[in-house]
């Protein structure tokens, strides 16, 4: 399976010289890895550094395309918020659950950890908003408006986070700390 490495380099506009003068190694060894050879160890991580990139960037990600689809699935169906009450927790618990690959899993795990935090903010927004309304006598419906922008955000965070599943394989806006 061919690792990322030739992509790399092109969209860092160098050549397999200037790849090997960086990195420190030979110009045939940067042809063998550009045509497939396995990179471990020392090649690997010389290999990220002079790519300004993290080593498992390198590594081949085709095993892992069905299992990015799973998670834009899983990020996606976060949007039944719209429709349904809690449908952005419900919906992405189910298929969560139902995904066999780890991996595929802990992407889930964070975007529910995001979604449950997202919640849990619109809840109590929800419940302070008539208190503030009615500490500064505002007119203007602030439950409403609060309903409306904090969706929006969550829209925001859940099309944000599917293009970056498309670009990079991973979650642009999570927890540090996932508690799941």
């Amino acid at each position: 399976m061919k690792n990322n490495v030739q992509a790399l380099r092109q969209q860092r506009n160098l050549t397999q010289t200037e790849l090997g003068e960086r990195s420190g190694l030979a110009l045939r060894t940067i042809q063998r890895i550009e045509a497939g050879a396995p990179l471990k160890g020392f090649t690997l991580r010389a290999l990220a550094k002079a790519l300004d990139s993290q080593p498992e960037d390198l590594l081949p990600t085709a095993t892992h395309e069905a299992d990015v689809s799973r998670a834009k699935l899983i990020n996606i169906s976060a949007l039944a918020f719209l429709v349904l009450p809690f449908g952005n927790i419900i919906v992405p618990s189910v298929l969560t659950a139902r995904t066999a690959d780890e991996k595929t899993k802990k992407l889930g795990k964070d975007i529910l950890s995001v979604q449950i935090l997202w919640t849990a903010g619109m809840c109590l927004a929800m419940v302070a908003s008539p208190f503030v309304q009615q500490a500064f006598s505002l007119k203007t419906p602030v439950f409403l408006l609060s309903l409306v922008a904090l969706m929006g955000v969550n829209v925001f965070v859940i099309l944000k986070n599917n293009a970056s599943l498309s670009r990079q394989a991973r979650l642009s806006i999570r927890q540090k700390n996932s508690w799941l």
